[in-house]
């Protein structure tokens, strides 16, 4: 279905963005049909009281989609948050600060090495694992218990760099130490055993909605370690005595956040949309493994579902590629900065035909300037 603004067709793009990433085109959709009047109310959902019974109502339902998708058990509390991925990095070691003096973490990319730094502002910080090359691709750390602190405040990881274009698939085994995962770009990509982990956290402008929100999932009894500095918008045992609403949430977020729960129960869930995560990744790495003109530097158990990461021969061919396939409608290709080459993420909005799209352009090039 050709998307349509305000009555005009637009050409087809296809949003390769590591984030804020594209949204499901039926949520789009729909939030422009309600745009301007949200149930029938003459006003646009973000011009209502957050604290009116129709936006609790909208609060409550997205709330349970969530539970209901990734399977939360009761004695988990889900916050609504702001101040996305960057806000947890500070909001987890406050909150979990009186439950040890120190916090183990797996250095697996650029996003692990944001929230150790911000944790050794709280906490004294020990790296017990990072990344290590084989073969010439990079892999990641095994981690046993038997390498973590058992008296320390919590051990932390990310499950998936979007630079690096790493993925972490087995939950490290930590002991009895609280597991703690930034999921921010993988989070509703396939199924995962919540009771596993004491705190979840994700920014949402990946695979939940836009960004400025968050979602935090902690276990119940991990609500009372917040350090007294802790301020109250960030406080978790506060946040989940107002149901995410001790201050003004971001109201059009959340509904949007609804929207694409419900567009992902659509989908068969976390288990129908890993499925064409699954088959989207495999078509993409094929395309670049059966190529001898591109180059994935991560191991194959350690690749990313979400943001595969890709070389050229020649780094002069860097800027045409990305000049070219904005041309072909193939946005946001460039890698990151720090990295360099390209990176297509293709979080679960993007359709398949996207992927389609993208290994036919590749081959294209690869024939062009080979």
């Amino acid at each position: 279905m050709p998307l349509v603004f305000f009555g005009r067709k637009m050409t087809k793009i296809y949003n390769f963005c590591a984030g804020p990433a594209m949204l499901p085109v039926a949520v789009m959709q729909k939030a422009q049909a309600e745009f301007l009047d949200w149930q029938s109310m003459g006003r646009s959902v973000m011009e209502i009281s957050h604290r009116s019974k129709e936006y609790i109502a909208l609060a409550e339902t997205a709330e349970q989609d969530l539970k209901d998708l990734l399977c939360v058990p009761d004695n988990y509390k889900i916050l609504f948050a702001q101040g996305g991925g960057r806000g947890q990095f500070s909001a987890v070691p406050m909150n979990l600060h009186g439950n040890g003096d120190t916090v183990d973490f797996l250095m697996s990319g650029s996003w692990s090495e944001g929230a150790l730094k911000e944790a050794s502002k709280f906490l004294k910080t020990n790296v017990v694992g990072d990344i290590v090359m084989q073969d010439g691709l990079s892999t990641v750390s095994s981690i046993t218990a038997a390498q973590i602190d058992q008296k320390s405040a919590y051990f932390h990881y990310c499950s998936n760099e979007t630079i690096e274009g790493i993925e972490i698939n087995d939950i490290p085994d930590c002991g009895d130490v609280p597991l703690v995962v930034d999921m921010s770009s993988n989070i509703l990509s396939k199924p995962i055993d919540v009771s596993k982990f004491g705190v979840i956290y994700a920014g949402a402008q990946k695979n939940i909605g836009p960004s400025g929100l968050s979602v935090v999932i902690v276990r119940d009894d991990l609500l009372d370690f917040a350090m007294p500095e802790t301020p109250t918008f960030l406080h978790y045992q506060t946040m989940a005595n107002y149901n995410s609403m001790y201050n003004t949430p971001p109201t059009y977020s959340w509904y949007l956040a609804g929207l694409v729960f419900k567009w992902l129960k659509e989908q068969g869930g976390v288990e129908g949309i890993a499925e064409k995560n699954a088959e989207k990744a495999a078509l993409l790495y094929k395309c670049i493994d059966e190529s001898d003109f591109y180059l994935n530097k991560v191991h194959p158990d350690f690749r990313s579902k979400m943001n595969p990461t890709f070389h050229l021969p020649n780094t002069d061919l860097d800027a045409v590629f990305v000049k070219e396939s904005e041309k072909a409608g193939l946005t946001a290709l460039k890698g990151h900065r720090s990295i360099g080459g390209m990176r297509a993420s293709i979080y679960n909005a993007m359709p398949i035909e996207g992927v389609n799209a993208l290994t036919e352009f590749m081959q294209n090039f690869a024939r062009k300037y080979k």
